[in-house]
């Protein structure tokens, strides 16, 4: 005997040809409200067109009621007068036509006209699928339950909303196409209570309980799984599949109890496998309590060697009369944080150049040696040159002046927008020994620092976590965090394996500067001949750059070396 295990799978309307991934940015979902108000405003256009109608024939049935009312009193009498038989003649070969005509008019062509125009912009399957994903992960990142999600009871929101039981049911069905059953059953669990309570609803509690009780069955808990097929037996005596589920768990329970008795040992109970899918990140757990703001491993001792300071980029001219406020967020690796160093007004030219380029964030397959996407990075990204506007070239002229990195060997500028729980899961900004030609592409070599603009506040979630240190670092507008990824020696620095956050309530913009080791050999080079010659003849950097160049990339001798240049005779 087996049991009945086909359920319907989730189908989705969707007539969306292209792909579009609207669920992996946030900003580019705003572009759906604005196309659902304009279908808004073209529907009640449409509904005013069929009022208007419907006034019409109401005028035409109030009169000719008037006139029938009348004319059957006396009909030969009402005849007997010359004009109303003419206008019964009338009325009945053309005016009846008329009323005809308009009630055949169709009113409807200039909405379904729009309607089928924008439908080419609506979402797909797909990103419906991704937008119940992402709830879902959000729900395992934070620990929340249905019940909390379902109530929109969210930290940071400005705009509650909640979820039917039909919602519920859609994250429930989603979850056992994929074969997700922990997940089927917690949703399905949650449209069952909400219908339980009495909530409205046109969803049908047979068909919940016949995902729950498969889903439930999946993961071994048979008991559990026998008691809501006969709930759902109570409600559907008929049901095809109940009867026979239920005839199988019966079997299966009566096997396992014949078994135990049989046996000298004690009874052992049936394991179930609950629990979350397996995936295959390794730090999964460290990664989501630091999320969380948990695990954190910032000790007090630590605490107190961290600073703030005004830094002026190593005496840079730029910012030699008006210094950045710098801040230490971690020690080891060391991650810095610089304050009020981009403008609200750079950051909405910087949002205003991105948006109509954003498209879906790629990572790169050490396999194929391709980018591809992935579902471990949700969100769409940018690039950005600085010959594009002035405002990007002034903006990576302030990175080159605070770091003395060279932007010329750099990156162009990536920004990024996260969706729908947007994150991207840890990874490592720098190619390992075993990627070679990780960054052959691009042309820059490996890549030596990462710096970050936060350019949005964002609520709840979507920070940036360093599993292998337990750091964690938070979003804040107007900031941006620098770190190293190479030690000196050229060597990948592993503590900098990070990751951004799930987001859980908000819309967070990002700006990325990677700096390669085209221009760490640059800047040595630099280190040395204006070690040698430039002091000497006039020329190259000057002593202050000088030393922070052999501070940020020499060895000890030839910062050594270099310290000692300024004192060489002119």
């Amino acid at each position: 005997m087996k049991i009945l295990k086909v359920l319907p799978l989730l189908v989705l309307f969707s007539s969306c040809q292209a792909r579009t991934d609207f669920f992996t940015s946030i900003g580019h979902m705003t572009d759906l409200l604005n196309t659902e108000k304009d279908l808004l405003t073209s529907l009640k256009d449409y509904i005013k067109a069929e009022e208007l109608k419907l006034e019409q024939i109401k005028k035409w049935a109030e009169k000719f009621d008037s006139l029938s009312e009348t004319a059957t009193k006396d009909p030969e009498g009402f005849l007997g007068h010359p004009v109303n038989a003419f206008k019964l003649m009338k009325r009945l070969n053309t005016e009846w036509q008329d009323l005809e005509n308009l009630v055949l008019k169709d009113m409807s062509d200039g909405f379904i006209s729009n309607l089928t125009l924008q439908r080419q912009y609506f979402p797909n399957d797909e990103d419906q699928t991704g937008a119940a994903r992402a709830l879902i992960r959000l729900q395992d990142t934070y620990n929340l339950d249905t019940e909390t999600i379902s109530r929109g009871n969210l930290p940071g929101v400005n705009n509650k909303a909640t979820l039917t039981a039909e919602d519920c049911f859609e994250l429930g069905k989603i979850s056992y196409t994929e074969a997700d059953y922990y997940h089927t059953e917690l949703w399905m669990e949650q449209a069952l209570r909400q219908l339980d309570s009495g909530e409205v609803s046109s969803l049908d509690k047979v068909l919940v309980l016949d995902y729950l009780s498969y889903a439930v069955y999946q993961q071994g808990d048979l008991e559990k799984a026998l008691m809501l097929t006969k709930r759902l037996l109570e409600l559907d005596p008929e049901h095809q599949r109940g009867n026979g589920n239920l005839k199988y768990f019966e079997y299966i329970m009566t096997k396992e109890a014949n078994k135990s008795s049989s046996s000298d040992s004690e009874a052992v109970q049936p394991k179930t496998k609950k629990g979350r899918p397996k995936d295959h990140l390794p730090e999964r757990q460290k990664y989501e309590m630091l999320c969380r703001g948990e695990g954190v491993k910032m000790t007090p001792r630590r605490q107190k060697k961290l600073f703030c300071r005004y830094h002026d980029g190593n005496k840079s001219p730029v910012f030699i009369l008006s210094p950045t406020k710098q801040e230490d967020e971690w020690d080891k690796p060391r991650i810095v944080r610089y304050h009020d160093i981009i403008s609200d007004d750079e950051i909405e030219k910087v949002k205003q150049i991105a948006k109509p380029r954003l498209r879906r964030a790629t990572v790169h397959d050490p396999v194929t040696g391709q980018l591809t996407t992935a579902q471990y990075r949700v969100s769409k990204s940018a690039w950005l040159s600085g010959y594009e506007d002035p405002v990007i070239a002034r903006i990576n002229q302030r990175i080159q002046e605070l770091t003395g990195l060279d932007v010329s060997t750099a990156e162009e500028l990536q920004v990024a927008n996260y969706g729908m729980g947007g994150q991207y899961e840890p990874h490592f900004d720098f190619a390992r020994k075993d990627e070679p030609d990780a960054f052959k592409e691009l042309g820059t070599g490996n890549r030596i620092a990462t710096w970050l603009f936060y350019m949005s506040d964002v609520p709840a979630g979507g920070a940036t976590v360093f599993p292998e240190v337990g750091a964690a670092v938070y979003p804040k507008k107007g900031t941006a965090v620098f770190w190293y990824n190479l030690f000196e020696s050229g060597e990948g620095d592993y503590s900098t394996r990070h990751a951004a956050c799930p987001v859980l309530v908000g819309s967070k913009w990002g700006e990325y500067g990677i700096y390669s080791s085209k221009a760490f050999v640059f800047l040595i080079i630099c280190c040395v001949i204006g070690g040698l010659l430039g002091f000497r003849h006039g020329a190259g950097l000057s002593p202050h750059r000088m030393v922070h160049c052999a501070a940020l990339f020499c060895g000890s001798v030839l910062m050594t070396f270099v310290i000692e240049a300024p004192r060489v005779q002119m």
